[in-house]
């Protein structure tokens, strides 16, 4: 009687990034907004600190980029798109200003040593009175797809961004995400989940990351109302269940607003009309310890595909 050489168990993939959205600390991209965040991020124990591309001018990416670098950080970016700069228009000059933009936050992206672009990509962030048109999809998909080049020779991925229906028409649920990656048809093109939005489009936190897989490359955490991590009603224990069960070693960055932190201009765009907390510290440092939780928890089950 033969017996199969023992093997050894393959090792768990590498732990996932933690990311902290800037707006938790600062409403701006200025040299002192920028080392404020980092240096929090930094002491909170965060791996990544994303930020927000609305304000190009005033963002110095090479002060950035040392700035994140010494602290040793990595950096993430997103951004969306205003009515006048919107890929998904019908307009060809609407649609070339957002290109630009697009390109031009690709370049600052990598001047500041990140790899991922993220975010509302495809439309102007905001509530539209309808569906987008087939001329205005056709128009976001070949702008994504030619930018996807100006990003793979800078070594950046995009990231489609899961949004609700009040902040784009393009697209809402996962399933939709794949339909518009496909159509765009580059590899470094990827799927991004948002628990905020999830609660609003999909049908639970576990059927939309099954279905996305391993073309999911970026996620976000926040609750329902944009506060603390649990205290509203997202099931965390589902969603970071699923995450283990694709095996997903991707980043995962906690997002929250409050009108104490975030600027004028973008606290009206996100509709943030109330301090859902004030202390950016201690949120941080709450969401850190309560993620972490949820991922060791998820691991921890007999099911896990990382046991071992």
């Amino acid at each position: 009687m033969t017996h199969a050489t023992p093997q050894p168990a393959p090792n768990p993939p590498s732990r996932n990034l933690l990311g902290v959205h800037a707006l938790v600390w600062v409403g701006d991209t200025s040299r002192e907004g920028i080392e404020f965040a980092v240096t929090r991020t930094a002491e909170t124990g965060y791996d990544l600190l994303e930020l927000s591309l609305h304000g190009l001018d005033g963002l110095d990416t090479a002060h950035a980029r040392s700035t994140i670098e010494a602290a040793g950080l990595k950096v993430a970016c997103s951004r969306g798109l205003s009515l006048d700069a919107d890929v998904s228009h019908e307009d060809p000059a609407v649609v070339e200003r957002g290109a630009k933009l697009l390109k031009s936050s690709i370049e600052k992206t990598a001047a500041m040593g990140g790899t991922v672009l993220t975010g509302g990509l495809f439309s102007a962030f905001c509530k539209y009175a309808r569906p987008v048109s087939p001329r205005g999809r056709a128009n976001a998909v070949a702008v994504l797809k030619d930018l996807s080049k100006d990003a793979a020779a800078l070594g950046v991925t995009l990231g489609l961004e899961v949004v609700n229906r009040y902040e784009t028409h393009v697209i809402n649920t996962a399933a939709q995400a794949l339909v518009l990656a496909d159509e765009i048809g580059a590899d470094n093109v990827m799927v991004h989940l948002d628990t905020y939005h999830m609660n609003i489009e999909e049908d639970d936190f576990v059927r939309p990351l099954h279905l996305v897989g391993d073309r999911l490359g970026y996620v976000h955490i926040g609750e329902n109302h944009r506060g603390p991590l649990g205290s509203g009603h997202i099931d965390f224990t589902g969603f970071f269940h699923a995450l283990d069960d694709i095996s997903y070693a991707g980043p995962i960055t906690f997002e929250s607003f409050s009108s104490a932190v975030v600027a004028e201009q973008l606290s009206g765009d996100l509709a943030i009309w109330r301090n859902l907390w004030a202390d950016g510290e201690a949120l941080a440092r709450q969401a850190i310890a309560f993620t972490r939780a949820q991922i060791e928890a998820a691991r921890a089950r007999p099911s896990s595909p990382r046991r071992g």
